[in-house]
C-alpha cells in the first residue's frame, strides 16, 4: 500500500506533498525533515492521533532546535491530536481522493508519484499558490501552457 503524505497551513495553502511506500516512522521522519527544510518551524501542528506521526514531529523538532544556529531558546512544536480539528486537510484531501477514486489504484510508485504530483501541482494552481515573477495571477490556461513550455 502507497501513502500520500501531505500538510497544509492554517489558510489551507498547501505546504508539503510527499509520497511514500510505507507509512512507518522513517517515512514520516523523512517527509517532516523535509517540510521543515523547506518552509521552516510552525508553532503547532494538528495530526489525525497518529502515533507516528507524533513521534515523527518531535523527533524532527528536537533535531531542528539543537542545530539551530542562532543558539535562541525555541519553544517545542505544540502537537494537537484531534480528528475534529483535522478537517481542514481532509477537505482539501477530499480533491485528491476524487480525482484518485476512478483509477482503481496505480501500477506502479513511479506512475503514481507521477500522476499525484500533477494532481497536486493543479490543485495548487485552483487555490493560487503558482506564483509567477512576471505576472502574479496569470489564468489557469496560461499557467499550464508555461508549464508545458
Amino acid at each position: 500500500m502507497d501513502y500520500l503524505y501531505r500538510a497544509i497551513d492554517n489558510v489551507g495553502d498547501t505546504v508539503e506533498v510527499w509520497f511514500s511506500k510505507q507509512r512507518d516512522l522513517p517515512a514520516a521522519k523523512r517527509f517532516f525533515r523535509k517540510a521543515l527544510e523547506r518552509h521552516g518551524r510552525p508553532d503547532r501542528a494538528v495530526t489525525e492521533g497518529s502515533q507516528t506521526n507524533h513521534e515523527a514531529i518531535v523527533s524532527c523538532d528536537t533535531t531542528n532546535r539543537l542545530q539551530d544556529r542562532a543558539r535562541r531558546r525555541l519553544k517545542p512544536i505544540r502537537i494537537r491530536q484531534s480528528q475534529c480539528l483535522n478537517k481542514r486537510i481532509e477537505q482539501d484531501h477530499l480533491r485528491i481522493k476524487r480525482r484518485v477514486r476512478p483509477m482503481l489504484g496505480f501500477k506502479s510508485t513511479a506512475t503514481a508519484t507521477a500522476i499525484l504530483s500533477g494532481i497536486e501541482m493543479i490543485h495548487m494552481m485552483h487555490k493560487r499558490q503558482a506564483r509567477y515573477a512576471f505576472n502574479s495571477n496569470p489564468p489557469l490556461a496560461k499557467q499550464l501552457k508555461i508549464l508545458a513550455a
